[in-house]
């Protein structure tokens, strides 16, 4: 697009977007003198749907009128909540329904799908990460190994960007395959890298993996929501998100996992069990052998906690009215708009890290400031505008579609322009 560095034409743009109506169903926080903040941390929080009070207020109600029989007699029977969110949830991440379930946290979930997919051996025991991967799935993925025996400091293979570059290239990762596939049983990579913001080629990396006969997974904590992982056709063997960031579900709210179809029937992989990913025709026959269930569910253990998958719902309800493809052509206006406008300032202070192509980033621009400090950061706090500090260097912000409008990029670079 031929943008312009306008306020009248941030202001246009705004007016031509179909989906501009959303940010009105969010709460925006505001300061003491009621000014909206400008909102560019949707990566690590999403804003609040103004309707999720309601959902949460149905469960809290039923809770207080039927007890333990809201397991049964609720509005939306407690006992197969879960199920109410598989349908919208799988659409968004691009899968069958019965490759995905909500369950847990985030990493509580990447080291039950290890548990099942990383089968070491004497010779075949290595993961594979991106080098600068989130510190949690660093951490997850030491502790495998050592829980296995393995030197982690072995163990270990980092995919890491060139010297004096940022991004990954695909071409790298193909050489340490051919190198040290032999040697590597997982990969776990994260499909969009929380620091850059490179949205990575996930059906690319499987068929990567696969070749040299390690299982691949993907954790998508900034991809879900915000990019079209197409988690099916990419045949990845499974993936793992949380649900607080794009998904707009609350702090620290449950998380979802997918499991790929074809090792939906696999009762021979290895899990850990607990009576909700046993059959649940025979759940409460409580002295049954365990049966696992097929799909995902089989990945769970306990009954979920209905207050946060009343606020799940409430923000899946909206993806399902909207729909990703219309959410990814706002998503890239709007970032090629923020791009345009931080590359029309003239300092060589700063510069983005996050790929130009669209096609290769979320809603997320990470703007690196040299020989720099917090002190920007919080200068652009001080001046209402919410973004996320990252050491070294990296201010990450997110102009989430759902709420974010090209007049608050506008306003937001003109901030930054006045504090460079």
């Amino acid at each position: 697009m031929n943008y312009q560095n306008s306020l009248d034409y941030a202001k246009q743009l705004d007016q031509q977007d179909s989906l501009s109506y959303l940010r009105k169903e969010f709460h925006i926080p505001t300061d003491k003198q009621g000014n909206e903040w400008l909102y560019f941390t949707g990566n690590s929080l999403g804003l609040q749907p103004k309707h999720t009070q309601k959902y949460i207020q149905q469960e809290l109600d039923d809770w207080a009128n039927f007890g333990v029989e809201g397991h049964f007699e609720a509005q939306n029977p407690w006992l197969s909540y879960h199920e109410f969110l598989t349908d919208n949830m799988a659409k968004i991440v691009g899968a069958k329904p019965i490759e995905v379930v909500v369950m847990n946290t985030l990493t509580t979930n990447l080291h039950l799908l290890m548990a099942s997919f990383y089968q070491p051996t004497k010779t075949k025991y290595k993961i594979l990460i991106e080098s600068d991967a989130f510190p949690s799935d660093r951490y997850a993925v030491q502790s495998q190994l050592e829980f296995h025996g393995y030197d982690a400091n072995d163990g270990l293979v980092e995919w890491k960007p060139r010297e004096g570059e940022e991004l990954l290239r695909m071409e790298d990762l193909e050489s340490i395959l051919e190198e040290q596939g032999d040697d590597i049983a997982l990969l776990l990579i994260g499909g969009v890298n929380y620091y850059t913001g490179q949205y990575l080629d996930l059906k690319k990396i499987g068929e990567l993996g696969h070749a040299k006969n390690c299982m691949v997974g993907i954790d998508l904590a900034h991809g879900a929501g915000n990019i079209q992982p197409n988690l099916h056709d990419s045949n990845v063997d499974f993936a793992a998100w949380c649900t607080y960031k794009y998904l707009n579900s609350g702090p620290g709210s449950l998380a979802g996992l997918f499991v790929h179809e074809r090792h939906a029937n696999r009762k021979d992989l290895p899990r850990f069990a607990g009576w909700w990913n046993h059959n649940k025709e025979t759940r409460f026959n409580m002295r049954q052998p365990f049966d696992v269930m097929s799909g995902a569910e089989g990945w769970q253990l306990s009954n979920p906690p209905i207050l946060s998958m009343a606020a799940i719902r409430a923000s899946l309800d909206m993806f399902a009215k909207v729909g990703m493809k219309a959410l990814r052509e706002k998503s890239e206006k709007l970032t090629g708009f923020f791009e345009y406008l931080i590359n029309q300032i003239d300092s060589d202070q700063i510069q983005i890290i996050t790929p130009s192509n669209p096609k290769e980033r979320g809603c997320q621009l990470s703007i690196q400031v040299k020989n720099a400090d917090k002190s920007l950061h919080k200068k652009l706090t001080e001046n209402n505008i919410i973004t996320d500090w990252r050491e070294p260097d990296v201010i990450r912000c997110a102009p989430v579609p759902m709420y974010t409008s090209f007049e608050d990029v506008y306003r937001m670079v003109v901030v930054l322009k006045k504090l460079l």
